[in-house]
C-alpha cells in the first residue's frame, strides 16, 4: 500500500474527522472561556481587591531605556491564564463525568436484557 493511499485511508476515517472537529470546537471554546475570564470574572475580582486590573500586574525586571521597552514579569496575565485553564479543566471533567455516567447506565441496561 502506497503512502498516499494509506494517508487517504487515515484522513477519511471517522476518527480523523472527529479529531478535526474537536480541535475546531476546542479553539472556539477556548476563546469563549478567555472572554468569560477576562471580561466577566476578573473585573469583579479586581474591584473586590481594590480596583486591581490583573493584566496590569507585573514586576519590572529592567526599566525601559530609550526605544527599548521595559522587561516585565507579567504575573497578572499568568493568573488569568490559570483561571482559564481551571474553567476548561472543570468543563472537561463534567463532560467526562456525564459520559461515564451514561456509559454505566447503558451497561446496566444491557446486563438486565
Amino acid at each position: 500500500m502506497s503512502m498516499l493511499s494509506e494517508f487517504r485511508e487515515f484522513a477519511v476515517k471517522g476518527n480523523a474527522i472527529d479529531l478535526a472537529v474537536g480541535i475546531i470546537i476546542g479553539g472556539a471554546f477556548g476563546k469563549i472561556v478567555s472572554s468569560l475570564v477576562n471580561d466577566i470574572i476578573m473585573p469583579p475580582i479586581g474591584v473586590l481587591m481594590g480596583g486591581v486590573n490583573f493584566t496590569d500586574l507585573a514586576i519590572t525586571l529592567k526599566s525601559a531605556v530609550g526605544e527599548a521597552p521595559a522587561v516585565t514579569l507579567n504575573y497578572g496575565t499568568f493568573i488569568q491564564s490559570v483561571v482559564d485553564f481551571l474553567i476548561v479543566a472543570w468543563a472537561v471533567f463534567l463532560m467526562i463525568k456525564g459520559m461515564n455516567s451514561l456509559r454505566r447506565k447503558q451497561e446496566v441496561s444491557e446486563d438486565k436484557s
